[in-house]
């Protein structure tokens, strides 16, 4: 059985319509005092569950004036959960439903992150971001993030209506954002930083580097916060958390005929693999073997159930069979790897892995900053 979900929780496609809507009339779950620039910093990898434990090294973000905790949409990686915070939409509305996906009129799996320049960008993403919303309340839309995101075939689904101001360090992420607050009587910002799920991917969150970045960016926080005039608010967020997975626990399920009989693409990532059936295999039959052999490590489900299950959202049709026919989705410390394919063996060298269900992996921090608070 599935968890069930946090209903009361925002999540992160409500927070920038949240922030959009404080702007324009000042109505809404995030306004507080009269605001008329918001910046939501995205903090990449960052999990609450790791925040409480390093609480300590975090005293800016962990003694925020209001902090709480989002839910990240499904499943919990970076394509699906940024296409969702700045669409307000769902995956199963904005297309990005995973890290890797089939590519249904050519039957192929693209990487979401990386290889969307082989496709219409402005088209697999399939919703209207909420800078382009922003426009249209004259409200001037950017986005903050390393240079070599700028001009990204993943940037131009995502981010499309937003002006890209780059920058390589984090205190230059955050003057930009100073700056902007400075020139525009209203405006919507969202900054991202990369770093701390880069370190958490090679190192691990528990490590002695990701700790010492998380100090930096908390630094940087503390130092921005205290910039803040009375009509504006920052909001700090992630886009998921993470896990630390040990080589022992590495799965190589392909080892079993039983669990590739049938499947014709692997897909997801490691902590939620999304397999693509042939055409004539039963997809009941295939998640029932794979119960049989990690129902006790995993939740194994179909498309189907998944969908109606409510984990997509409302999910169109055009979107469906991007979706997996059964997706494997890890709820212990494990991720599953196909020795078969070179590319899911590179991947083994990550310690921090994420895209489950867990509350390590779905449950973000959401700190409120200046007039987000009152």
């Amino acid at each position: 059985m599935l968890p069930a979900r946090h209903s009361e929780r925002l999540r992160l496609a409500d927070l920038l319509p949240a922030c959009l809507t404080a702007i324009v009339d000042g109505t809404g779950p995030l306004a507080a005092l009269p605001v008329r620039k918001a910046v939501v910093v995205v903090i990449d990898g960052l999990g609450a569950e790791a925040l409480q434990a390093r609480a300590g090294h975090a005293r800016t973000l962990s003694r925020a004036p209001r902090l709480e905790r989002a839910e990240s949409g499904f499943p919990t990686t970076t394509a699906a959960a940024l296409a969702s915070l700045t669409t307000g939409s769902p995956a199963g509305q904005h297309g990005m439903v995973g890290y890797r996906v089939l590519d249904p009129q050519h039957d192929r799996m693209l990487n979401q992150l990386n290889d969307l320049d082989q496709v219409d960008p402005s088209t697999w993403q399939r919703r209207p971001t909420v800078f382009a919303a922003a426009s249209g309340h004259r409200v001037a839309p950017f986005a903050i993030g390393a240079r070599k995101f700028a001009s990204s075939a993943f940037t131009r689904a995502v981010l499309r209506g937003a002006q890209y101001v780059a920058s390589d360090s984090l205190r230059g992420r955050f003057d930009a954002a100073r700056e902007l607050f400075d020139r525009h009587d209203r405006a919507l910002v969202y900054l991202y930083i990369p770093e701390l799920d880069q370190l958490g991917h090679s190192s691990g969150w528990e490590s002695s580097a990701w700790l010492e970045q998380l100090e930096a960016v908390d630094a940087e926080l503390d130092g921005f916060s205290r910039l803040l005039r009375a009509d504006e608010g920052m909001l700090v967020t992630a886009d998921h958390g993470m896990i630390d997975v040990p080589a022992a626990s590495h799965v190589l399920f392909d080892a079993e005929a039983a669990l590739v009989d049938g499947v014709r693409h692997v897909g997801g990532e490691p902590r939620c693999l999304q397999l693509y059936l042939e055409p004539w295999e039963d997809p009941t039959a295939v998640a029932e073997r794979w119960r049989n052999a990690e129902g006790d490590r995993a939740w194994v489900v179909t498309r189907e159930e998944i969908v109606q299950a409510g984990w997509f959202g409302e999910t169109d049709a055009e979107v469906l069979p991007r979706i997996g026919d059964v997706l494997v989705a890890a709820r212990k410390r494990v991720a599953y790897y196909d020795s078969r394919d070179e590319r899911s063996m590179r991947g083994r060298s990550m310690i921090g892995q994420h895209g489950s269900l867990t509350k390590e992996e779905l449950e973000v921090p959401l700190a409120r900053f200046g007039a987000f608070v009152g």
